[in-house]
């Protein structure tokens, strides 16, 4: 089993436990990762642990099975996400049975304290959300930054509304930036 942190992908996504999931190989849940559980946090691995343990660092916010890319996408506060490879654990559950195998998911991640890169402003987190900072990266992209410049990069524009589409956003808008959701169009004015 492969656990890996990235950020991307915009929209909202409801959260909770997805039907197929497989039982945990760390005794801690019925789910591995599952909503309201937290995770450890090593070099390059990630482990369910208590959530009241000293090494929790952050919690299941959502938990979906399959792809990322092909999912309902995490909240909008997420701070990162865990995408979790296909696996056979070779630990056995707590209560003395096979734990199963691992479906191939992603788990949306909020760290216990700060920072919290999924705020607005916060300069990061899977998804650009109204509140947010961006800066030009260039061929039309743009990508986050903290609104407080403590960024590596300085702020340009900031999200200041979401629109249904770029005939609803302000008279100031300087900058059109994709959110996703319902609202999926970002009007982003000049900092």
């Amino acid at each position: 089993m492969t656990l890996a942190a990235c950020q991307g992908a915009p929209d909202a996504g409801s959260g909770g436990p997805s039907p197929g999931a497989s039982r945990s190989p760390s005794g801690y849940g019925a789910v591995f990762l599952a909503v309201d559980e937290c995770s450890s946090r090593g070099r390059d691995t990630f482990t369910e642990v208590p959530c009241r343990s000293e090494r929790a660092v952050a919690r299941v916010t959502a938990r979906y099975d399959g792809k990322a890319a092909d999912g309902p996408t995490c909240p909008a506060r997420t701070d990162f996400v865990l995408h979790i490879s296909e696996g056979r654990p070779s630990l056995v559950g707590s209560d003395g049975t096979d734990a199963g195998e691992i479906p191939q998911g992603y788990a949306c991640m909020r760290n216990l304290e700060p920072p919290h890169p999924g705020d607005a402003g916060g300069g990061g987190g899977p998804r650009t959300i109204v509140g947010d900072c961006v800066y030009a990266a260039g061929r039309g992209q743009v990508r986050e930054t903290a609104c407080d410049g403590s960024g590596k990069e300085k702020p340009q524009y900031r999200v200041a509304a979401a629109a249904v589409d770029r005939a609803k956003c302000p008279a100031l808008t300087a900058l059109y930036v994709t959110l996703g959701g319902s609202e999926p169009v970002g009007c982003a004015v000049r900092v």
